[in-house]
């Protein structure tokens, strides 16, 4: 963001009749902000700087303070002067925090005025005070000359982690005021799922320093599920899907599996790892470039960790340029530079990375997330091949080799900001405008219901721990219909349609419409079904790879007793297990068509909060809805 001079006052801004909302991301290392368009979506809007991704970072340089993206910069020449991370430490006390890892911003300190409370110290320049002005009253005209104004004086300033907060949230609130022209009214703002109470807390009054009312503190997969169901469906897509949420920040890795049943989320599975994250792919990149540097120049230098002065700065230098580098990665699948002046010891230096190269050196991370999803989806008793959707979150989940490292395992069918070519451009996969949107989107949501009302503290609630909506409860089998058939292939022996799948929360209400078959002849026709409860897995083969011809000539002069590496082949399967009902009813509005009678039918299941299920079958006809048939299954 744009250099900021102490003291400088806002513009007046129009305030609209209606409520004028935005959606924060609030990361650890970057944050964004989205606002709702007049067609109803949201967009990720850019800074007077044109950054969309602005780095949580804020500045002092003499008199001025830099915010965002023109901060990061001071961290080569005036680190301690620089504050960043600071998201992470709200609502904690000095007691409480680790001073293991070495910081290459100001670091913190305990405040001197506030007991067990983390805040920065840093040096900047104040401004002195304007000197009296002369009035012919008081001095002689002959006295009457120009006083020269007083230079500023060095200062140092404390700043607790709320303040500095306080700083940079309200400068993102200007960039959306100023993009927008009117006050903005009221925020949703995300948060990880591991902030406690007090850190709730804590962003919360930090946020209203500012002068932002807090609508909600929504959780980061919480906004992603509401950027993704919201409006249509893909057609790549089922509304009734099992997603999964990546989200590879820079200090820390959030997996959430969630079953997205009508557009309505509910948690399977969370994990967080703190030791993975995306800082651990920059350190390998700089570590990359510096054997680079090292390899040219035969001058060394020691990086993540440095520890002599010198390197500290060229580490500073490198972390700025390899931001450069990975979007560029991200975007082609060529090769990508990193270019610093005066490296070290005055050297420059220009190196070149592929991106082959760049994803075997951060293979070893890929392969944790990769690892650690496996560990998320067995946790709720699934597979990988059960998954129909990833989406990313941040953006180092936006590069292509973590793709690439998850297609090994999940379905050919499932979908990623990938396949469906969204991954850039502020689409509905972009991983980097997601959380944003999905804030601004619940925003628009939450500013629409009157304050204090039952209904509005029902939807801030449904993302809270502990609420009734995340403790609902949700049905572990998929129920359905089947039409038996006569030698019919497959397991079910006819055919199946499933109505309620599993992981649906209850209560809940679906209604099918199908054509039915009746046969031939005449005479009265009837309609009948069976309501079953199946059981759906995985089936692995393990199968020989096919061989193209060159493949076998060179396999023919191989050693016969060798063991050729055989392959995973996976299908899903559905397997009956309990027959809940059956249901029929005589036909009296069918129609032939080519010598055989069909006719179209609606049935409703309905599962209450106990469990039990209703089901209602009736005819459509010319007529309208026929009588209804229906059938009541109490839960054991």
């Amino acid at each position: 963001m744009s250099t900021q001079p102490n003291g400088t006052a806002d513009a007046p801004i129009e305030v609209s009749s209606a409520p004028t909302v935005v959606g924060i991301n609030f990361g650890n290392s970057y944050a964004s902000i989205s606002v709702l368009t007049k067609e109803g979506s949201a967009d990720c809007i850019a800074n007077e700087d044109g950054e969309r991704q602005i780095a949580c970072a804020v500045a002092f340089l003499g008199e001025e303070m830099y915010i965002g993206n023109q901060a990061k910069p001071q961290l080569v020449k005036n680190s301690h002067n620089a504050i960043l991370g600071f998201r992470n430490l709200l609502g904690k006390k000095f007691s409480e925090l680790s001073f293991e890892k070495p910081t290459a911003s100001a670091p913190v300190i305990q405040h001197p005025e506030q007991p067990d409370v983390p805040a920065y110290k840093v040096q900047v320049l104040q401004p002195a005070p304007s000197p009296i002005p002369t009035t012919a009253s008081n001095t002689p005209a002959a006295s009457k000359v120009a006083t020269p104004r007083s230079e500023p004086t060095p200062a140092e300033r404390v700043l607790s982690v709320s303040e500095v907060t306080s700083i940079f949230l309200r400068s993102l609130v200007q960039s959306a005021e100023d993009f927008l022209g009117k006050k903005v009214q009221g925020a949703v703002i995300s948060v990880p799922t591991w902030f406690d109470d007090a850190q709730r807390a804590a962003l919360t009054q930090a946020a209203e320093d500012a002068g932002i009312h807090v609508l909600q503190l929504l959780e980061d997969a919480g906004a992603a599920a509401v950027t993704t169901t919201t409006g249509l469906t893909p057609q790549e897509l089922s509304a009734d899907r099992t997603q999964l949420v990546v989200d590879l920040g820079a200090s820390s890795l959030e997996l959430s599996l969630l079953a997205i049943r009508e557009g309505l989320a509910f948690s399977l599975a969370t994990l967080s790892d703190p030791t993975v994250g995306g800082n651990a792919i920059d350190d390998k990149l700089i570590k990359f470039f510096a054997k680079e540097f090292t390899k040219k120049t035969k001058t060394p230098l020691t990086v993540a960790p440095a520890t002599e002065t010198q390197d500290k700065r060229a580490e500073a230098k490198l972390r700025l340029a390899v931001e450069h580098t990975k979007r560029t990665l991200s975007a082609s699948p060529g090769a990508a530079t990193c270019s610093v002046e005066s490296l070290k010891d005055g050297l420059d230096f220009t190196g070149t990375i592929t991106r082959l190269r760049f994803d075997m050196e951060v293979r070893s991370v890929y392969d944790k997330v990769y690892a650690r999803v496996k560990e998320l989806v067995e946790k709720a008793g699934l597979d990988l091949y059960d998954v129909d959707e990833i989406v990313y979150v941040g953006g180092s989940a936006s590069l292509p080799g973590l793709d690439e490292t998850f297609a090994q395992g999940f379905a050919e069918t499932v979908v990623t900001p990938f396949t469906a070519g969204t991954v850039v451009g502020g689409g509905v996969g972009d991983p980097t405008t997601i959380i944003s949107r999905g804030c601004a989107l619940q925003a628009r949501l939450v500013a629409t219901l009157a304050e204090g009302t039952e209904e509005e503290r029902e939807v801030k609630g449904a993302f809270a721990s502990g609420s009734k909506w995340t403790q609902a409860k949700a049905t572990s089998k998929t129920i359905g219909m089947l039409f038996p058939e006569e030698n019919a292939e497959g397991p079910l022996g006819g055919q199946w349609i499933p109505t309620v799948l599993r992981d649906t929360v209850v209560p809940a209400r679906r209604t099918s419409r199908f054509d039915v078959d009746l046969g031939e002849g005449e005479g009265e026709k009837k309609v009948g079904f069976e309501v079953w409860e199946v059981k759906e897995g995985i089936k692995v083969d393990k199968i020989k790879p096919p061989k193209f011809e060159d493949e076998e000539d060179a396999q023919a002069d191989e050693d016969e007793e060798e063991e050729e590496e055989e392959i995973e082949v996976k299908e899903k399967t559905v397997e009956k297990e309990s027959l809940l009902t059956a249901l029929s009813f005589v036909v009296k509005e069918a129609k032939q068509v080519k010598g055989r009678w069909t006719t179209k039918v609606e049935v409703q299941s309905i599962i209450d909060d106990t469990g039990s299920l209703e089901i209602t079958a009736w005819e459509v006809g010319p007529s309208g809805k026929g009588e209804k048939t229906v059938v009541v299954v109490s839960s054991a």
